[in-house]
């Protein structure tokens, strides 16, 4: 792998300062554990909230990234939403945010996301297929997670990383919170990356990427919540991505097969196919978490290609509205 010019880490870790030092505005808990690892709490006991939403999302992104929090109507129902857009998409959205490290270690369990993922490789495979690796002295993940994690873990997490602990900084959001809801939305666009990386696209072709998505309202349990959240992206993500590609005709069938209802399992509310599921991700059809529309230009012919639908109906039956 080519040494990188940018690191996600460094540039995450002054977006990550930033929410420490504000940590009243962003309604956060900042705490430093004994091994002197910095947590950021933001919804276990914290308020948290749409601005730690956004800046949380920036973060995932490793500061390649913006993300605006806004309100959008979906025929007549109108929800908060976020947009979020990058210029740097393959690295940003896949080596970085995308939640590709399950940290296991004895009885703890969190999904990681954000820039320390390109410091321990997680996954590997997809560090090679984007050419990118961090060389940062710093590292930050974000932990979907309603538990604080343990001396051990954070061991764990900053030996994977090959860092100190006190050059360690976690970030705590849970799926049950208004920043949890946010963030998750704010996966929107890289959602769509993945799913076209899935179906053979080399990733590195995408040179622009924007999208948004409604913010799931909050639910206390979390089986549910998960199915909110993911049902704001499956039936009402939209995604716009600017790739340089050399064959139309193949570009134009990826597309169509990217959006969510390109899946068997789309149709129903995500908490009935996950309970279905035995609440098991691995049992889901992979193709489903994608956003509802694509929009697809290619900068090498001008062509365009949409495939997909907003599905405000089954977007009303997930939340109940």
């Amino acid at each position: 792998m080519s040494k990188p010019r940018l690191s996600v880490n460094n540039s995450a870790w002054q977006l990550a300062k930033k929410l420490c030092d504000e940590s009243e505005e962003y309604g956060v808990n900042v705490k430093e554990t004994t091994s002197g690892a910095t947590l950021i709490d933001a919804g276990i006991k914290a308020k948290g909230g749409f601005l730690a939403g956004k800046i949380i999302t920036e973060i995932c992104l490793g500061g390649l990234g913006k993300a605006e929090v806004f309100t959008s109507r979906y025929n007549n129902l109108e929800l908060p939403s976020i947009s979020v857009y990058t210029d740097h998409p393959a690295i940003a959205a896949l080596g970085s945010q995308f939640a590709g490290w399950q940290i296991k270690v004895k009885k703890y369990f969190a999904m990681g996301s954000g820039p320390a993922r390109a410091l321990a490789l997680k996954p590997r495979e997809l560090y090679e297929k984007i050419g990118y690796t961090d060389e940062a002295d710093v590292a930050v993940l974000v932990l979907e997670t309603a538990k604080e994690p343990p001396e051990n873990v954070i061991t764990y997490i900053s030996n994977q990383c090959r860092i100190a602990s006190d050059r360690l900084l976690l970030i705590l959001v849970p799926t049950t919170t208004v920043a949890g809801s946010t963030q998750i939305s704010g996966r929107v666009v890289e959602e769509g990356i993945h799913k076209l990386t899935n179906l053979g696209l080399d990733p590195k072709l995408i040179i622009r990427a924007c999208g948004y998505a409604p913010i799931a309202p909050v639910h206390p349990n979390f089986a549910e919540a998960m199915g909110r959240t993911n049902d704001a992206i499956i039936y009402a993500g939209v995604t716009c991505y600017t790739v340089r590609h050399e064959d139309d005709d193949k570009l134009a069938e990826l597309v169509n097969k990217a959006p969510s209802l390109a899946s068997k399992s789309y149709g129903r509310p995500f908490i009935e196919i996950f309970k279905e599921a035995n609440y098991d991700f691995y049992q889901i059809d992979p193709g489903l978490f994608a956003p509802a529309v694509l929009i697809v230009t290619n900068a090498k012919t001008g062509s365009i290609f949409k495939a997909g639908e907003v599905n405000v109906e089954l977007l009303r039956q997930s939340i109940g509205c």
